[in-house]
């Protein structure tokens, strides 16, 4: 497997040649190879979201998902999480849009990308491992019970959904490459100035951090006040959102906790899968 400082660097030199469409995805969403230049594929694919593809949001600004995909890999990268695919910024056939590195999955876990990580369960199967997000009832009227892993990768997930204040973490947006390591994908709706967070991971609602996601949280803000990183965020967030981003990380480590839901809206992704 390529490190994923090695597929930054193929994700921007190499050209984009329109595979298919990802039918399932809200916004237009291609599947690419990355072409040598003589078009010849390298053997490495990527999902390409351009920007005139993005439809009209009531909460989001036009035509800022792809940079907020970006930005969400850059925050997981600059924390050291490194839970997001590499993704880029860059022109395609179809203009500017992110490019994001595609997720090498196993043929059963293409079928079910979050198999063994958020499940529908019945009462009797939540047993230790498993932390219930929502009851409901199945097609048959059976109590049915949507949980998730109690997994130390998926935990780190939900505080960088946190600080992302990620308004669409589905089910469907979390998987395990081919070597077993979590991704999470589907970042175009992240980094509102204001709190968005809906998610399929509120399983550890008020639970203290652990320490790796303290010293994660950390690393992420000082990478925050140095100029790299915050002049490259700034190019892509608004002034408003990126101090948000700050204030998010801040708040998160001086609670030493996971947050709660909240109370005066709906917390959580529709549909969940």
């Amino acid at each position: 497997m390529l490190t994923d400082e090695a597929a930054l660097e193929l994700l921007g030199r190499h050209d984009l040649a329109p595979v298919g469409v990802l039918t399932e995805a809200s916004n237009l969403t291609l599947l690419v190879d990355l072409v040598d230049g003589d078009g010849r594929p390298t053997g490495h694919r990527a999902v390409y979201k351009p920007v005139r593809g993005e439809r009209p949001l009531a909460d989001f600004p036009a035509g800022t998902l792809a940079a907020r995909e970006v930005a969400a890999y850059l925050v997981s990268a600059a924390a050291g999480w490194d839970l997001v695919p590499p993704t880029v910024l860059r022109d395609g056939p179809m203009g500017p849009g992110s490019v994001q590195w595609w997720v090498r999955q196993t043929e059963e876990r293409l079928a079910d990308p979050s198999e063994g990580l958020v499940e529908v369960l019945t009462p009797d199967q939540l047993g230790p491992g498993w932390l219930a997000v929502v009851s409901g009832t199945g097609a048959d009227g059976e109590d049915v019970v949507v949980a998730h892993a109690d997994d130390p990768d998926l935990r780190s997930m939900a505080v960088l959904d946190a600080v992302l204040t990620n308004a669409d973490r589905k089910a469907s947006h979390l998987t395990r490459d081919v070597t077993g390591r979590l991704r999470g994908f589907d970042h175009g709706l992240c980094l509102h100035a204001q709190d968005k967070l809906r998610t399929v991971l509120w399983g550890w609602a008020g639970a203290p951090l652990r320490d790796p996601d303290r010293a994660a949280l950390r690393s992420l803000q000082e990478a925050l006040g140095r100029p790299p990183t915050h002049a490259v965020l700034a190019g892509l967030l608004s002034a408003e959102e990126l101090d948000a981003l700050a204030s998010r990380t801040g708040q998160l480590l001086a609670a030493g906790a996971m947050p709660l839901p909240p109370g005066g809206r709906y917390p959580l992704p529709w549909p969940l899968w």
